[in-house]
C-alpha cells in the first residue's frame, strides 16, 4: 500500500522540494496551501494533491488527517518573515506556535509521525557558535519566540509518546526562494543589472553572516528524520558561515558584473530591530544519527540561483519545472 505524506505549506520553497522528493520515492503526497492565495510555485507540484487549509483551523486539520490517513505529517507552513514578525505578533504566534500545539493534540495517541520545521532563530543573537541541540533557547524576536514555543510543544508531545521530531533549520536557499527574501532579491537584481534592466540594488545590513545551505539537501534531512527509528531534535545546517557581502560579490560575479559595490545602496529602513550577526549550526548529531550532511557547496548553490534567474529573465516565465533541472 502506498504511504501518504501530508505537507502543510507545500506551496513554499521547502514544501515543493520535499513534495518532489517524496513523490520520486513513490509516496502519495497531499499538500496544503492558504485559502484564496495563488500558488506561485504550482508548476513544480505536478502529482501533488493540493488542498486549501487554514493552519489555525484545528477541525479542518483533523478532517484532513481522517480523510487522507497520512503516515507522516510535515509541518512546513509558518509565518516566515523575521522583520515583519515585530508588527504582526498576534498572527505569528497563532500560526507558528498555537496551531502547532493543536495539531499535536489532534495526533496524540496515534502512530503517525510528525515533523516540525523549527528555526535557528530559537537560539537568539547571543548564542555561542556553533549551536547544538542542547543549546538553550533564547530567541531575540517574535518569530524566534513563536518557533521556540512550538519547539517545546513538540518535545512535550514526544515525551507523551507521539513520534514527533523537529528539524532546527538554518538558512537555506534554492532557485525557488521568494523575492521577499534578501538572497533572491540579490540574485534577481544582479541579473537585471547585468542585462541593463536596472542600475541599483538597495539592501539593509551587510555586516551579517549566515550558515547557508541548499533546500534540496535540507528536505533530504527531513525525510531521514521521519524515517529514523526514534524521534528527536536535529540541527540541519552546513556548519560553515558566509557573509552577506561575500554572497553579494559571488552573485554579481556569476552574473557577469565585476564592480558589484558600484550598484549597491544601503537603506537603514531595511535593518531588523535585532539581528543575529552569524549563527552557525553543528550538524554532527544529524551526521552521526541519520548519516546526513550537506552536499551542495555555497558556490554551487549560488550558481543555481543565479542561473535560474537568468533563465527567468530570458524566457519571461516566472516559474517552470525546468528551473530545477540541475537541482
Amino acid at each position: 500500500m502506498t504511504a501518504t505524506a501530508l505537507i502543510t505549506g507545500v506551496g513554499g520553497q521547502d514544501g515543493v522540494h520535499l513534495a518532489r522528493r517524496l513523490l520520486a520515492a513513490g509516496q502519495r503526497v497531499v499538500g496544503t496551501v492558504q485559502p484564496g492565495i495563488p500558488v506561485g510555485l504550482l508548476p513544480y507540484l505536478d502529482g501533488v494533491e493540493i488542498v486549501e487549509h487554514d493552519l489555525t483551523d484545528t477541525d479542518g486539520f483533523a478532517g484532513l488527517v481522517d480523510r487522507h490517513d497520512p503516515a507522516t505529517i510535515y509541518n512546513l507552513a509558518s509565518f516566515t518573515s523575521v522583520h515583519a514578525s515585530w508588527s504582526n505578533q498576534d498572527e505569528v504566534f497563532a500560526v507558528n506556535s498555537d496551531a502547532v500545539v493543536r495539531m499535536l493534540d489532534v495526533l496524540a495517541g496515534s502512530s503517525r509521525r510528525f515533523f516540525h520545521a523549527s528555526s535557528s532563530e530559537i537560539f537568539g543573537p547571543g548564542a555561542a557558535n556553533p549551536q547544538t541541540e542542547s543549546t538553550p533557547l533564547n530567541p531575540g524576536n517574535p518569530y524566534g519566540e513563536s518557533k521556540a514555543r512550538a519547539h517545546e510543544a513538540v518535545a512535550a508531545a514526544r515525551a507523551a509518546g507521539l513520534f514527533a521530531s523537529t528539524g532546527i533549520l538554518y538558512s537555506h536557499e534554492s532557485p525557488l526562494r521568494g523575492e521577499q527574501f534578501v538572497t533572491r532579491k540579490i540574485t534577481k537584481a544582479a541579473v537585471e543589472i547585468a542585462a541593463g534592466k536596472r542600475d541599483v540594488l538597495t539592501l539593509g545590513n551587510l555586516d551579517v553572516s549566515r550558515d547557508w545551505g541548499a533546500a534540496s539537501d535540507f528536505v533530504e534531512a527531513m525525510q531521514l528524520v521521519t524515517d529514523h527509528d526514534k524521534p528527536g531534535d536535529f540541527i540541519i545546517a552546513t556548519g560553515t558561515s558566509h557573509s552577506l557581502r561575500s554572497f553579494v560579490e559571488l552573485v554579481f560575479e556569476l552574473a557577469g558584473i565585476n564592480d558589484a559595490w558600484s550598484h549597491i545602496e544601503q537603506d537603514e529602513a531595511l535593518l531588523r530591530p535585532v539581528d543575529q550577526p552569524g549563527l552557525v549550526g553543528d550538524p554532527s548529531h544529524a551526521r552521526a544519527t541519520l548519516g546526513w550532511e550537506a552536499s551542495t557547496s555555497f558556490e554551487a548553490l549560488v550558481h543555481l540561483m543565479v542561473s535560474a534567474d537568468q533563465r527567468r529573465l530570458a524566457s519571461g516565465v516566472d516559474e517552470s519545472a525546468d528551473y530545477l533541472s540541475d537541482v
